[in-house]
């Protein structure tokens, strides 16, 4: 009676670690984009929100490139060289400038690098920034939950949607239908649109 003892142990511990490899799977997350520490933190909602600068005065690049890009210190100088000068975040800025280095920004969006998504487009075909990214203007930290998650297909599942844009290759593929639907835009659904 021993051996078929160790045998039922060790079935119940395969089994509890395929479901933790299911449950680690199903929640893997490709592109992440979480909050993270930055050198300097930077209160989206109060230069959106507040002040009402265009997301493309700091990620000017978006408009002619596949990254949006960050702005230089110089650019965020111009403004805070007078503006807020006093604060803490700002002297770290100025810091930075004087040393002529650029601010080592902690990168928050990462597509996989099977994935090619150029801003540029989806700027020409007149898409908000916050469709993709969120409501950035009320953001002190930006971030999104992105990937498949556990909660989130569920909720998809009981016909309820996430808080947030999943960002998902399923969510890019059901705003293209949509796009195609509602405003005859002509959005690519094959594959080699965005893997290369």
């Amino acid at each position: 009676m021993r051996p078929k003892a160790g045998v039922g142990v060790l079935g119940l511990v395969l089994l509890v670690v395929l479901i933790a490899l299911a449950l680690t799977n199903w929640s893997r997350r490709p592109a992440a984009a979480r909050p993270s520490a930055q050198p300097i933190n930077f209160p989206h909602n109060v230069h959106v929100g507040t002040y009402k600068i265009d997301c493309q005065y700091c990620h000017a690049d978006a408009r002619r490139s596949d990254y949006a890009g960050l702005p230089s210190v110089t650019r965020c100088m111009g403004c805070h060289k007078i503006t807020a000068a006093d604060r803490p975040e700002i002297k770290k800025l100025a810091d930075y400038a004087a040393k002529g280095q650029p601010i080592p920004w902690v990168r928050v969006y990462k597509v996989p690098e099977y994935v090619y998504f150029p801003h540029k487009a989806h700027l020409r075909a007149g898409l908000k920034c916050q469709q993709c990214h969120g409501p950035v203007e009320t953001m002190t930290t930006v971030g999104a939950d992105t990937g498949p998650q556990l909660p989130n297909d569920f909720l998809r599942l009981v016909g309820l949607r996430p808080t947030g844009p999943p960002l998902s290759m399923g969510w890019c593929i059901e705003c293209h239908r949509e796009q195609n639907r509602t405003r005859d835009m002509h959005a690519p659904l094959d594959c080699v649109t965005c893997h290369h």
